[in-house]
């Protein structure tokens, strides 16, 4: 008797099979031929992990992948493409990093390529869009009629997740805001320094993402796939929503810096005062002990036995004088 194995799926997450007239999805195994998957009606999402170095030669000789989308899939690259090209989408997403059972903030690549038949996406570290849009496609299929509605909702997702950011920086700023403008101010600093880096890394993220979509989306009509004019016009203003709520943000973070360092040196300017004063006060006192303290014949008052409340008497005529001085020049 004579056994088929079929290897697995190198690198393999998950891989769906969507039926759009049907409104159901599949889940595939790693076990499954790429014939079966590319033969198979409907269209099919396979995600993969990039930490498993097989994935290279496993999409050589993927059918109906090109040279420049197998390079897309398999990059290391941290900046965000994407690339429309005879009918075909390739490139990079940027999303957030998700821990075992826990949302980060650290930013996660995702590399994607899709075609009329399927989405292929991959990535090293797990992201918090692409497991929303898994957790959605089991839950409720029907809403994918196409490869290209799994990209929308992948964006879609990360603009959610944008503003679910934006909520959570606001409600930290306005922590920031009440030590700030409080009557017993404290340096902020520190703690406003990571918020104004995640809003500055988001925002420059952000602007790259829509400046590539509306850049795919000018595209030539022989070149772009059916149907993704619409879907970038629909996430260009999606993400220029998102873009003036971080951008306000951003300047809000910018404008609350510019307080605490505006406060530090007006409480800096006042113990300098204070210091000056000190100083003020005290040089008289301390030339006059200084003149007594000489070792030279003939100092005033060196044979009375009344010459030390004398030096006191001077000493605070000093400081008296000192004291006029000051509130005649307006200084006190």
């Amino acid at each position: 008797m004579t056994t088929t194995f079929n290897p697995t799926i190198p690198g393999f997450v998950w891989a769906h099979h969507l039926l759009p007239h049907s409104g159901r999805a599949q889940r595939l195994p790693d076990t499954i031929e790429k014939s079966e998957l590319i033969a198979a009606e409907g269209f099919f999402w396979l995600h993969l992990n990039l930490v498993d170095t097989r994935v290279v030669s496993f999409l050589e000789d993927f059918p109906d992948l090109t040279e420049d989308m197998r390079q897309a899939l398999t990059s290391h690259d941290t900046h965000a493409t994407i690339t429309v090209d005879e009918k075909v989408i390739f490139g990079t997403l940027v999303d957030f990093q998700r821990d075992f059972d826990q949302d980060t903030r650290d930013i996660g690549w995702l590399h994607f390529a899709i075609s009329e038949r399927f989405i292929i996406t991959t990535r090293l570290q797990p992201l918090r869009s692409v497991e929303r849009v898994r957790a959605t496609i089991e839950k409720n299929p029907a809403r994918f009629h196409r490869p290209l509605d799994i990209f929308e909702a992948l964006v879609v997702e990360f603009q959610r997740t944008l503003i679910s950011l934006v909520i959570e920086t606001t409600e930290e700023m306005n922590q920031i805001e009440d030590v700030v403008y409080d009557a017993s101010f404290r340096d902020e600093r520190r703690r406003l320094a990571p918020v104004r880096r995640t809003i500055v890394r988001v925002h420059r993220h952000l602007r790259t993402i829509l400046s590539l979509m509306r850049r795919a989306a000018a595209s030539d009509d022989d070149e772009m796939p059916e149907g993704f004019d619409d879907v970038a016009g629909r996430l260009t203003s999606r993400l220029e929503t998102v873009d003036h709520d971080v951008y306000a943000l951003q300047e809000r973070a910018r404008l609350l810096h510019e307080e605490i360092d505006s406060k530090l040196s007006s409480e800096t300017n006042r113990h300098l005062f204070i210091l000056s004063l000190m100083t003020a006060f005290l040089l008289p006192p301390t030339l006059v002990t200084g003149f007594f303290g000489m070792n030279t014949a003939n100092l005033p008052f060196a044979g009375d036995e009344h010459a030390t409340a004398y030096a006191v008497v001077i000493i605070v005529f000093s400081i008296l004088l000192a004291w006029w001085l000051l509130r005649r020049v307006r200084i006190l």
